[in-house]
């Protein structure tokens, strides 16, 4: 379940923010970088990460709802660093998507970006809980 509970907490962040951005955003969070990444967009993931961190905790007793609230946050910062650095890297190389496996998406490290960055330090959380309970 905490498998399935960090990807939750990757795709909330994921969806909402883009959900957020679109529809509030006026304020780009690295305009150089990412210019349709919003600062409202960030906050509003966050948030919606921080509520299935929550519901998260009701379904699963593995862990208290505070470590879900960190590792919410965790994958959070990291995933949108994650996201950040692949765009940085696709605007390096005179990209606009990172492949054509998934038209309209910017490609399937589009899709995984957050994924792949967060997972590693979702993992060491995971594993620091251990070690300090």
């Amino acid at each position: 379940f905490l498998i399935i509970g960090i990807f939750i907490l990757i795709w909330v962040n994921d969806s909402f923010a883009f959900l957020v951005g679109k529809n509030l955003g006026k304020n780009k969070l690295f305009p150089s970088v990412s210019p349709k990444k919003t600062i409202e967009g960030f906050v509003g993931g966050f948030v919606f990460a921080l509520i299935a961190a929550f519901i998260l905790s009701r379904y699963n007793n593995d862990l208290s709802v505070w470590q879900w609230f960190i590792l919410a946050i965790v994958v959070v910062i990291t995933g949108t660093v994650g996201d950040l650095i692949e765009s940085k890297f696709k605007r390096m190389a005179g990209v606009k998507d990172s492949g054509a496996i998934l038209p309209g998406h910017g490609g399937l490290l589009d899709r995984l970006d957050s994924l792949v960055f967060a997972a590693p330090f979702a993992y060491l959380t995971l594993q620091i809980f251990a070690y300090v309970s």
